[in-house]
């Protein structure tokens, strides 16, 4: 394939996807409702397996 049409083909798909993108809005406050829940959710999680490595030792950062 030459350059020149790899080219124009890109940039025919790269306008494609631009148009689809301006056309695409994505409610913010429900994505980040559910998100925000979903973390909550697996610290709770994360708290009550107590199967952690570390146990009985201090946990250092560094």
């Amino acid at each position: 394939m030459h350059a020149d049409i790899h080219l124009a083909l890109h940039a025919d798909r790269a306008a494609e996807l631009r148009y689809e993108a301006q056309e695409f809005h994505l409610p913010r406050t429900r994505l980040r409702t559910r998100i925000g829940w979903t973390m909550v959710e697996v610290g709770l999680r994360l708290a009550r397996s107590g199967a952690t490595p570390t146990r009985g030792r201090t946990f250092r950062t560094a």
